[in-house]
């Protein structure tokens, strides 16, 4: 009698299921800061690469596994003991530990690049078990969101053997997403230059035919009505070499990507963690100069949208051909992109000089 009544006592003693899938949740998000700005742990062990990138891959299993279990026993009813759930709590919290602790026994001299690709896989697997486990507990029977939120972590924790084995591939792969990112970009402004032109001269006939409905603000068959919301001959002319600028752009993050593709040394990480931290601030510098095109034009903050990326471009290039992965400095390309920069950005001056002189 004395032992049926132990495992009630121990109930008991214990805060309801809900509630410490509430305290789980918490605890896990109070993990984040740490990933985010956590150190690699010293040690005098040889880094084994095979050895790491197992456990990073077992880990992740485990995690997706804890995911599947906590998912199917909070979307049925009736909810597990007290008991079940500290269990179940438990293995959650345990197999988020593990993948950070596998994440931090990656050595800085691995390659800050390839780090920062296995942190950011390892906060998308974190963050997506904290939303799932605070979806759990605030609609802890079946739902779509139950759902979305595991399908977040099992995804996050598939994504574990993508990742890029070593420095120079996880430099490659941030270089093409930076491509890919400028490529976009440029295309939008593109996109946008095709269909505001237009407005101008069809805009000028519009308002002619209606020039005595002077309080009329509606737009007419879908064109703007205000002259804020369409380009003036000077906007255009200053929008072409912006759009050349952002070509170069382009055209110089394939040829450093080439450069390290073909010439990169997977043992030279911190030349190649350059050339990608200067890489990564050209696709946020062509956003910024995209914006600034968009009417009403501030031309001088064109223009001085236009030097930053400039500046970003030339110091890119430079670091790039300082590095290994030009084993020829004197390589003609390099020059020709910084003629071409500088010829956008000359160009750009002398278009919005009056601003500068006014």
């Amino acid at each position: 009698m004395a032992s049926a009544a132990a495992p009630a006592a121990a109930d008991s003693t214990l805060p309801p299921p809900l509630e410490q899938l509430r305290h789980l949740a918490g605890e896990l998000r109070f993990l984040l800061p740490g990933v985010r700005v956590g150190e690699a742990r010293e040690t005098t062990k040889e880094f084994d690469r095979e050895t790491f990138w197992r456990r990073l891959r077992e880990a992740a299993m485990a995690v997706s596994r804890a995911a599947t279990t906590l998912t199917e026993v909070f979307s049925r009813l009736p909810l597990p003991s007290p008991q079940e759930t500290q269990k179940f709590s438990e293995q959650v919290h345990a197999a988020i530990k593990a993948i950070i602790a596998v994440y931090y026994s990656l050595p800085k001299d691995q390659g800050i690049t390839l780090r920062k690709l296995v942190r950011s896989a390892t906060l998308d697997i974190v963050d997506g078990m904290a939303q799932l486990v605070e979806v759990l507990y605030i609609t802890p029977t079946q739902s779509p969101e139950n759902l979305i939120s595991y399908n977040s972590v099992w995804e996050a924790c598939q994504q574990v053997p993508r990742i890029p084995r070593d420095n120079k591939a996880a430099a490659l792969s941030v270089l093409t997403k930076s491509v890919d990112l400028v490529k976009d970009a440029h295309e939008e402004m593109e996109q946008a230059v095709e269909e505001c032109d237009p407005y101008y001269g069809l805009l000028s006939d519009i308002e002619e035919d209606n020039s005595d409905n002077h309080g009329d603000e509606e737009d007419i068959l879908g064109c703007p009505s205000n002259r804020d919301s369409y380009w003036s001959e000077e906007d255009q002319e200053l929008i072409i070499p912006c759009l050349a600028l952002v070509r170069a752009s382009k055209a110089c993050l394939k040829k450093i990507r080439l450069s390290v593709a073909e010439n990169g040394k997977k043992d030279q990480v911190a030349q190649l963690d350059d050339i990608v931290d200067i890489s990564d601030e050209i696709s946020p510098s062509v956003d910024d100069l995209a914006l600034s095109i968009y009417p009403p034009v501030c031309h001088l903050t064109v223009r001085i949208n236009c030097a930053k990326l400039v500046s970003v471009l030339k110091k890119a290039l430079e670091i790039t051909k300082a590095s290994h992965v030009t084993p020829q400095p004197e390589d003609s390309w390099i020059p020709l992109l910084i003629n071409a920069v500088d010829h956008c950005m000359n160009r750009i001056k002398e278009l919005t000089q009056y601003e500068v002189e006014s």
